[in-house]
């Protein structure tokens, strides 16, 4: 296929990518408001453009054909870039602009990212942005992953990253429930505490303290689950301590729900970073997420320098 035969009409390439996101030829029509029989129309004439068939047509919704998956981000790409020409020529500066495909820890995303996100979007009416929030590891490129955030030493070596915050795991539990049960002085103290953990792991809980010292804590949970909101809504709701990142838990610290057990004792370093497909020029869209992000950060006082 020849993308360069593709890049003929915008309104054609405009309507491709529109089919795709919305899932329909009605849908698309409705959106870029013109009929439905233009819509099949401009299709009919890309996929006579390329001497590919683009788009599966079912009964139920359309999806791309290999073809068109392959075809799709060089499609996007295009349409990113005229909106942002666009944008400066109509005010002079740079604004986001496209979509912008983020990928998260479900706990991360769902406490700083969903935020910004929303407040992003609000802010600017041609950026869209879909988070994918997943603790499993994914393939920027594969995926067509705009940023991604991973927990701990990043693994993509043909990635840019940047660093956002020095974090480790720490010790934590509500103040109602140390208040009732007591607050440990020393590792071995947690021995009569209720210990809540998050999936199948069952190795002891290895705390670095003073002068690197080193303790291992039996974590013998009273509640266990494979998902890191629950032990943390377990947390809030006084049923005991859990080991957890301190990202994660930054914004209950900070009003006072949380509380930290042991503040000298956590785990080894693991510092959260940004991920970006390697590239000359970071996108505007992926720039002001990025600053909004570690803004965020910066005000719970946890951004890295």
């Amino acid at each position: 296929m020849s993308v360069e035969n593709a890049l003929g009409d915008l309104n054609e390439l405009r309507t491709f990518h529109r089919i795709l996101t919305l899932g329909s030829l009605s849908a698309a029509a409705r959106d870029l408001g013109v009929g439905l029989a233009v819509v099949s129309k401009r299709l009919a004439s890309l996929e006579r453009k390329t001497g590919q068939r683009l788009v599966h047509r079912t009964t139920r919704r359309l999806s791309p054909t290999e073809e068109g998956a392959a075809l799709l981000p060089h499609v996007e790409r295009v349409l990113d870039e005229i909106a942002i020409a666009q944008a400066r020529l109509a005010s002079g500066a740079e604004a986001p602009q496209g979509v912008l495909r983020v990928a998260a820890p479900i706990s991360f995303g769902r406490i700083h990212l969903a935020p910004v996100a929303a407040d992003l979007v609000a802010r600017h009416p041609a950026l869209d942005v879909e988070l994918r929030l997943d603790d499993r590891l994914v393939d920027l490129v594969e995926t067509r992953i705009d940023l991604a955030i991973r927990i701990g030493p990043p693994r993509d070596s043909q990635a840019v990253m940047r660093k956002l915050v020095d974090n480790h795991r720490i010790l934590v539990a509500s103040p109602a429930y140390l208040d009732r049960r007591g607050r440990p002085t020393e590792p071995g103290d947690l021995a009569g505490h209720d210990l809540l953990r998050y999936g199948d792991d069952i190795d002891p809980w290895r705390l670095v303290g003073p002068d690197r010292a080193i303790a291992e804590v039996p974590a013998r949970p009273r509640l266990r689950a494979d998902n890191g909101d629950v032990v943390h809504d377990w947390a809030l709701d006084g049923r005991g301590v859990a080991f957890k990142s301190h990202v994660d838990v930054v914004c209950d610290l900070h009003i006072g729900r949380l509380e930290q057990v042991l503040p000298a004792w956590g785990s080894a370093e693991a510092p959260v970073y940004a991920l970006m497909p390697s590239s000359r020029h970071l996108a505007t869209k992926t720039r002001a997420f990025l600053d909004a992000v570690i803004e965020r950060l910066r005000g719970f006082g946890v951004a890295a320098d």
